[in-house]
């Protein structure tokens, strides 16, 4: 195992599993912070594939023993990887020191700052973002590592030389040797907790065992540190009452101490007034949509009241804040039809994404094109829920979630019947095998008004790109 302590040595290092978002960023990291970096993966293509190549990261595809020649100084192993990779197996044999991702970040980028962490179920991307737009608006030049493409920056980490790192807080495992949550090798000084349910079905057996994980997230701040904790949320509120540090808490309603107040979703603009500790007040513009994204904007509000920052900077941090791609990303407007691609996959992150569009988009017809693929939302643990969650929308579209056949047929999600159960609720729905069938059914029905909302947590068989290509023939 890699000593985390002792880096002076390490020049060359070796990525098994490069191609994952997580992996690929710390990647680029390593390089940029100037070590010799290169990697190995059996699924090699764009866009992360494109993008090491950009920067002249070598990367071998397939796992083989002989990519580890000439032996690294240190091997990275990602979370995806399997006890028996060859390359895992070749690392232990050749007593080459090895360790996570989650281990590399801490050791390489953590250990000279303070660590800032955004966790939770839902929201902990945006919330990351903003909290880094933040830092850099206040002049306070933060290093990063979020888990989407932050448009401010057009990448999804900063190497900052100022004295906060922010970091997405992932409570999925962390290697094959390492079962534990990613977030707990953070070491959060400051800790963003959005909310708590349950999710990553394959994982955790049951929300006891999610909420054991953050427990030990919520324990390790530091006595001198701070927790900022969602006091709309259940499960965020009960564990943050087991901090042993300072606790400042935010939400729509009483008791929340950064309160947020009449609140306006109109058309393009969230208008919002918070009041909050020492005697906080103001009111807020922002581009953000929905009732979750002020919740997003009051984690930050607070952590900016905490630094002393004053709400001309919070106003010019949402004012200038450009968002995250694949988080309400318009990708198009092709005659007179917008295209949003999302990440939502949970059923309350569903919800809460097509309550936000309706206010925003009012008046026009909003379809939620939908692909459940995590292991979560493909098995039937949700298949009541997420029947009650589409009535926000005037048209439903699920597609059949892929990879059923690696899930036993008593536990798997029926998109068909969801379909059913989506309609008894008055809401017109349709399924689809594959993409192919869809995309006629889509382009021949959407209107110029339209909103396409399409969700998924992958590429959706590059629904979107197709989607636009299609829509735009009209305009020829």
């Amino acid at each position: 195992m890699f000593n985390s302590k002792n880096t002076a040595n390490i020049k060359n290092i070796h990525l098994i599993g490069i191609c994952g978002t997580g992996m690929g960023t710390l990647a680029a990291m390593l390089q940029e912070a100037g070590y010799l970096v290169r990697g190995s993966d059996e699924n090699v293509y764009p866009p992360m594939s494109t993008f090491l190549a950009s920067r002249n990261i070598q990367i071998k595809e397939g796992y083989r023993t002989g990519n580890l020649d000439p032996s690294p100084d240190l091997v990275v192993v990602g979370n995806v990887v399997r006890r028996d990779n060859p390359e895992a197996v070749a690392a232990v044999e050749q007593g080459l020191d090895y360790c996570s991702m989650p281990q590399a970040l801490n050791r390489f980028f953590l250990n000279s700052s303070q660590s800032v962490v955004a966790a939770g179920t839902h929201g902990k991307t945006t919330t990351a973002a903003l909290l880094v737009w933040l830092l850099t608006v206040a002049g306070m030049d933060p290093g990063c590592l979020v888990g989407g493409l932050m448009a401010n920056f057009q990448q999804s980490y900063l190497l900052g030389r100022g004295p906060y790192f922010v970091v997405e807080g992932d409570e999925y495992d962390t290697a094959f040797f390492d079962k534990g949550p990613k977030f707990l090798h953070y070491q959060p000084k400051i800790c963003v907790l959005t909310s708590v349910e349950f999710d990553h079905a394959d994982i955790f057996p049951d929300l006891q065992a999610v909420e054991n994980a953050f427990a030990q997230l919520v324990t390790s701040i530091p006595a001198d540190g701070l927790l900022i904790a969602n006091a709309d949320d259940p499960g965020a509120s009960r564990l943050s009452q087991k901090a042993r540090c300072r606790l400042v808490t935010y939400g729509l309603q009483e008791p929340a101490q950064m309160r947020g107040e009449m609140a306006e979703y109109t058309v393009g603009t969230t208008c919002f007034n918070v009041s909050g500790p020492q005697g906080f007040e103001a009111s807020f513009n922002s581009p953000l949509a929905g009732a979750h994204n002020v919740s997003n904007t009051l984690s930050m509000v607070s952590l900016a009241n905490e630094l002393g920052l004053d709400p001309g900077t919070i106003q010019k941090t949402l004012t200038t804040f450009k968002g995250v791609r694949r988080r309400q990303e318009v990708r198009g407007e092709p005659d007179g039809i917008t295209v949003i691609d999302d990440y939502a996959h949970h059923p309350t992150a569903v919800q809460a994404t097509l309550e936000a569009l309706r206010p925003f988009y009012a008046g026009r017809r909003i379809w939620a094109i939908f692909e459940p693929r995590t292991n979560s939302s493909k098995r039937r643990v949700f298949q009541k829920r997420y029947a009650t969650v589409f009535d926000a929308a005037d048209l439903v579209i699920v597609k059949e979630p892929p990879g059923l056949q690696s899930i036993a047929p008593e536990e798997r999600l029926s998109a068909t019947q969801l379909v059913k159960d989506i309609s008894k609720r008055g809401v017109e729905a349709h399924y689809f095998l594959e993409v192919d069938t869809m995309l006629p059914f889509i382009t021949s029905g959407a209107k110029a008004g339209d909103v396409l909302l399409i969700m998924s947590t992958g590429s959706f068989d590059n629904l979107i790109d197709r989607l636009l290509e299609e829509l735009n023939k009209r305009l020829a």
